[in-house]
């Protein structure tokens, strides 16, 4: 059997499985979701959101990307964003990068990646902006690593300027943003506690939509 035709006898398996262990199993998942996450990732092969976190069918909504960037000009993201947190009311939205990420790498190459150029230049003005602290690193691995962590960082930051989640974030207290790592040497997520009350505090002196939205016109 090749590799192809392997992914249908899995799944046959998998979802006898789920059948053997719970006769409604299906029924249940096909009734509706509540998702309590919404996980922004890589695309990377190497990394599975719901295995290494655990989480069932229904628990978390997923969204990946190359690089796990967050663009404010990307119609896609921006409606995972909106969905997620308008229809499905997620308490949490976490951006989850990964060392070895060959996203991160390219953009720390000086070279022309063609289609690839408009993207990674978000992964590049992280590091534009983060350019003091990086090159201070000599070590080039620890560079990339630490690349990986303030790309999550700005991407936080991203999500955090949508007005879907700030102005939900004022009216009901939720979602919070978190910013996570997955090692794949060790197979540990690593959470980079960003801290969210401060950065949305900040971020609205510039980026307040959600406020400014909920006022009464005045008379």
């Amino acid at each position: 059997m090749n590799f192809y035709d392997q992914i249908f006898d899995n799944n046959r398996r998998w979802a006898a499985s789920k059948k053997a262990g719970d006769q409604h199993f299906f029924e249940q998942l096909a009734q509706s979701q509540s998702p309590e996450i919404l996980y922004i990732g890589c695309s990377d092969s190497r990394v599975s959101a719901e295995e290494m976190t655990g989480i069932h069918p229904g628990e978390m909504f997923v969204h990946r990307n190359v690089g796990n960037i967050i663009p404010s000009t990307d119609p896609n993201s921006a409606a995972v964003i909106d969905y997620a947190i308008k229809h499905l009311r997620v308490k949490h939205v976490v951006v989850c990068g990964h060392y070895n990420c060959g996203g991160v790498k390219a953009a720390m190459q000086a070279k022309d990646m063609g289609i690839l150029n408009p993207w990674l230049r978000n992964i590049r003005d992280v590091y534009r902006l983060h350019k003091e602290e990086l090159n201070a690193i000599a070590d080039e691995e620890e560079k990339y690593k630490r690349l990986v962590e303030l790309n999550v960082q700005e991407q936080c930051i991203n999500v955090i300027k949508t007005a879907a989640l700030q102005k939900a974030y004022l009216q009901q207290g939720f979602p919070s943003v978190h910013g996570w790592v997955f090692d794949l040497h060790s197979g540990e997520l690593i959470d980079l506690h960003i801290d969210f009350e401060s950065i949305l505090s900040e971020i609205r002196q510039i980026y307040d939509l959600g406020s400014g939205m909920m006022q009464e016109p005045s008379e």
